[in-house]
């Protein structure tokens, strides 16, 4: 591969390690890489609060996963269990991106999560070090004495490169910094044959990449990429890009996303059995994904919902679910989207306990006023658009909970307890 041609530059994707539980381990005066700490999400009826975060003493000692549940957590008197602040966490993530803009200029800063960034220091590295390793610690220095938090830092000629190294090798290494080069690239990553392990590559596509005969990275980098974007679309030229250590994106550029969508999708706290109740969290969600429709200036074309089964109703026989969806005529109304999910819900649900729902309103046209429906009042129709728009107007200024709807507080609503959820957990308290 020649690689003489592609962009050459220093980048740093920089992890904050076991981020929240390393924000509640400084916030009691422990040291987060020795405490043993576990956020936990609020109680559930069914299955036991969800493990948000574990330290990195608490992983190495019990072995949790970010997807075990409270009924996983070992009996250790040491343990310290405490609810997610996320509040708190985004001011902190503010906070060390404001340590990394004292090494790069604000517009080579790019926040990729809520515990990564990257950072495009190829026109600031020297100013701090005289190795690429050497500025990666001067950075893990200046955050851990202003912060109190560790960080892992890879280290790359390109985005891609330094995401990989920081996987791959920062994360396994003693000083928690890694880096790959072109010419290291091919030495670190194709050896390795657990594709799923790769960013970027899922479970399925490397199932499928072993069954075509790729079984390790040095494969997909010496396999056609024409047989490849055959075999796999578009991707296929993405995973040869990958497996060779190419990375021609701009972290600059803004995409215009080609699918026009809105939605929104709620994990229940509970299994619902009751078609009333289930009822009742449609309506707040489609609610308010119609409200984000309006704010935008823009009607819908497409509904569609899905719903999740619970594992109780899977472990029976039942699917884990299902999707649909049903086209409209342009509208941005709450009452007749609201309508179209419920007319969806009542075909295809069978009784089945539920415990997840997503809403979207797809194909989406700029606003052009309401189609006016011959057989009902012209008043009454406008009054419906009017009523919506107020409503919005008040929820603005006041908050979203300023106008409530009868079934807001029926049993099953969830709008009233989750208004002050941060990302679908708890805020808690700030940082200040």
């Amino acid at each position: 591969m020649d690689y003489s041609k592609e962009p050459h530059g220093v980048f740093m994707v920089i992890d904050n390690k076991s981020f929240y539980a390393s924000v509640e381990s400084i916030k009691l005066g422990l040291n987060p890489m020795k405490s043993i700490l576990v956020v936990l999400s609020e109680n559930d009826n069914t299955n036991g609060g969800l493990i948000l975060a574990t330290s990195p003493m608490a992983k190495k000692l019990y072995h949790l996963k970010n997807v075990d549940r409270k009924r996983d957590l070992p009996d250790d008197s040491r343990m310290i269990i405490v609810p997610p602040r996320m509040n708190l966490y985004i001011e902190k993530n503010l906070a060390v991106n404001n340590v990394f803009r004292n090494f790069a200029a604000d517009a080579d800063v790019f926040p990729y999560s809520i515990d990564e960034s990257i950072i495009d220091m190829t026109k600031s590295w020297h100013l701090f070090g005289n190795s690429h390793k050497k500025v990666a610690r001067a950075i893990q220095l200046a955050v851990k004495n202003q912060l109190g938090l560790y960080t892992t830092v890879g280290i790359g000629e390109n985005p891609m490169q330094a995401k990989l190294a920081l996987d791959i090798l920062a994360k396994h290494d003693h000083d928690m910094i890694g880096e790959l080069t072109y010419d290291t690239f091919g030495k670190v990553i194709w050896p390795i044959t657990q594709l799923s392990k790769v960013w970027s590559i899922g479970k399925n596509t490397a199932k499928h990449l072993n069954s075509i005969g790729i079984e390790s990275m040095g494969d997909l980098a010496h396999t056609d990429p024409y047989y490849l974007q055959r075999e796999f679309g578009v991707i296929g030229g993405q995973l040869f890009a990958l497996a060779n250590g190419i990375d021609r994106a701009h972290l600059d550029e803004v995409i215009k996303p080609r699918s026009k969508s809105v939605g929104n999708s709620q994990v229940l706290a509970h299994d619902y059995h009751n078609g009333d109740d289930i009822k009742v969290v449609i309506r707040e969600i489609g609610e308010q994904v119609a409200a984000r429709l309006r704010h935008h200036h823009k009607q819908a074309t497409t509904v569609h919902l899905r719903v999740g089964f619970s594992y109780a109703a899977k472990a029976i026989g039942s699917s884990s679910g299902f999707a649909h969806s049903q086209t409209i005529d342009p509208t941005d109304s709450t009452n007749e989207l609201i309508s179209y999910l419920l007319l969806i819900f009542d075909k295809y649900w069978h009784g089945e306990s539920v415990r997840n729902l997503a809403v979207s309103y797809g194909n989406l046209v700029d606003e052009q006023g309401e189609q006016i429906n011959l057989f009902d009042s012209i008043t009454a129709q406008t009054k419906k658009h009017d009523v919506d728009q107020l409503v919005d107007d008040l929820r603005d200024r006041f908050g979203v909970n300023a106008i409530m709807h009868p079934y807001n507080l029926k049993k099953g609503a969830t709008r009233n307890k989750r208004s002050g959820l941060v990302g679908g957990h708890n805020g808690g308290n700030s940082f200040k």
